[in-house]
């Protein structure tokens, strides 16, 4: 293969529409903009979301509720799903649960969850415990660590 020889790829390069240039190419005198108006003088164009004056959709709606920055927020895990990805006796915590897929960011911390059973005995190192999932934890003879 030589330099001259190398082209695009088929479909992957358009011609250059050639506006304003005659009755014969389809697109002259007004160029595809209609007739005058706003739309149709060069840098005329509304911003999104412009009700032509009238108050805007955004701002009629009512303001609800705020997004309090500050709060900590926790990757949930629930004890069934430690039942099912981890063998007896395993050390369970956020790198593990990254690792086999239960997770995919670890935001403030892992909270675990008390939804479904558990038989095997794991330890678990954690954030945050819900009362139920120590329980379950406690009762197949793991143990609960709070980071």
């Amino acid at each position: 293969m030589k330099l001259y020889e190398l082209q695009p790829a088929a479909g992957s390069v358009k011609d250059v529409k050639r506006i304003g240039r005659g009755h014969g190419s389809g697109n002259g005198k007004t160029a595809g903009k209609g007739h005058k108006g706003q739309k149709a003088r060069s840098g005329g164009s509304i911003r999104p979301g412009f009700e032509g004056g009238q108050m805007p959709l955004q701002r009629r709606m009512p303001k609800r509720g705020f997004n309090n920055i500050f709060a900590t927020e926790y990757a949930t895990v629930n004890v069934s799903d430690l039942e099912a990805r981890f063998d007896n006796g395993a050390v369970v915590d956020a790198a593990a649960l990254k690792e086999c897929g239960l997770l995919k960011e670890t935001l403030d911390g892992v909270k675990i969850l008390g939804n479904g059973e558990l038989t095997k005995s794991l330890t678990v190192k954690a954030a945050k415990f819900t009362a139920g999932a120590q329980e379950k934890i406690e009762k197949a003879g793991g143990k609960a660590e709070v980071i």
